[in-house]
């Protein structure tokens, strides 16, 4: 049984209007720009916030009783120490107290002195609390550092597998260049997701790490699904350009990469509002910058990774083409 479609069935599956994806290069390619340069207005103006595990602080544990805002007690303490400051609660595993972790970067370290001053203002200011001090410790760089270095070397080796991946898979439609094409979208991504950070002035901290890691996942897989879908338009469509694959591809995958987004980023939607009316603002590093990350995927896997293929293989082929008439 032959399973070659009729002129008709491929008819039937060609949407109404396709979008010219690919005559848009230069209006995408402003965006990159775009992103680019606000990022580094960014780190001009505002800098980049590392966190303690990557910059070194203090780690002030408490032991306290009843309830506490975590909000009001990061304002306290920032107010005397003059940088961004993570609270947390918890308790102790040893004896079941509840405790409250403080922590902040420091250039010059926090001296006993100061640490009795802080104490001191804490206990005066919520006094029914009975907050006593339970540990406190400078805290290292280095050891962020070589897990930031580990990260950035796991990234790099699963951007080559990607790479590889997509070129043996998609070797029919020119697999090397599609895997570049789709790392040069992956890293659109990821700095959209630090450009967020920055301009936020969020903490650069494993919250950041994880937000990167995924959408490092959840970009690929949107650019992976793409590339499937002209590769299966190729052989529907045997006598289409390249530029008309891409652009009935992308018009084909369009509402379904839409709907997929929309109910993954609604979901940190809901979690970015849930912590702003809490006060719980630690989690904001997580789910604004992973948020722009997941729409700055979807946008990329449609457009950037498509556009920036064709112009790849237009820009070989006018090589090819030079190449031919020098020969002649």
């Amino acid at each position: 049984m032959s399973t070659k479609k009729s002129k008709k069935e491929i008819a039937a599956l060609m949407p109404e209007k396709v979008y010219n994806i690919t005559g848009k290069k230069k209006m995408i390619l402003g965006i990159v720009i775009a992103v680019a340069l606000a990022f580094i207005v960014g780190l001009i103006v505002r800098g980049a916030n590392l966190a303690i595990e990557f910059k070194g602080g203090t780690m002030m544990t408490y032991n306290y009783e009843g309830s506490i805002s975590t909000s009001d007690i990061e304002k306290t303490v920032k107010e005397m120490v003059d940088t961004s400051v993570n609270v947390r609660t918890g308790e102790s595993i040893s004896s079941g107290d509840k405790q409250i972790t403080i922590s902040f970067t420091t250039d010059d370290g926090f001296t006993g002195d100061q640490q009795s001053e802080l104490t001191a203002k804490l206990q005066s200011q919520y006094p029914d609390n009975k907050i006593e001090l339970f540990d406190s410790n400078d805290v290292n760089p280095s050891t962020g550092r070589e897990f930031l270095i580990k990260c950035l070397i796991a990234i790099i080796f699963a951007a080559i597998v990607v790479i590889i991946y997509i070129a043996i898979r998609f070797r029919r439609i020119g697999g090397w260049s599609a895997g570049l094409c789709s790392i040069f979208a992956l890293c659109h991504d990821l700095l959209v997701a630090v450009t967020v950070n920055v301009l936020f002035g969020f903490e650069f901290n494993s919250n950041t790490v994880a937000v990167l890691l995924t959408i490092l996942g959840y970009s690929i897989n949107n650019t992976i699904v793409i590339y499937d879908r002209i590769r299966e338009n190729r052989k529907l469509m045997p006598k289409s350009t390249l530029n008309e694959l891409i652009n009935v591809s992308c018009t084909q995958s369009l509402t379904r990469s839409i709907r997929t987004s929309i109910t993954t980023i609604s979901t940190m939607l809901i979690i970015t509002i849930v912590v702003l009316i809490t006060g719980y603002h630690s989690l904001l590093s997580f789910s604004v910058p992973l948020m722009a990350g997941l729409i700055s995927g979807t946008y990329s896997s449609l457009f950037v990774a498509p556009a920036t293929w064709s112009w790849m293989k237009a820009r070989e082929a006018r090589k090819n083409a030079q190449g031919s008439e020098k020969k002649k």
